[in-house]
């Protein structure tokens, strides 16, 4: 199973684009296969915050840590 330093390490990959736009990501908290998140900045107004949260940080996590289940996003 992978560390939440790993974790960070995928969400690196993705920090850049959304920053870029004024948005960021933080891991709030890992628990078995459930990973927490929260997206931050211009992200929290944005229209297209489901889709980075799908087909960005979500896939990206996916197919670098495949015991990852579920990616939550929080408040």
């Amino acid at each position: 199973m992978a560390l939440t330093s790993d974790i960070e390490g995928v969400l690196d990959r993705v920090r850049p684009a959304m920053e870029a736009d004024g948005g960021g990501v933080e891991l709030i908290s890992v628990e078995g296969g459930l990973v927490r998140i929260r997206l931050n900045g211009t992200c929290l107004t944005c229209p297209s915050a489901s889709l980075t949260m799908k087909l960005g940080i979500e896939r990206t996590l996916r197919d670098s840590i495949p015991w990852i289940t579920e990616i939550v996003r929080v408040p």
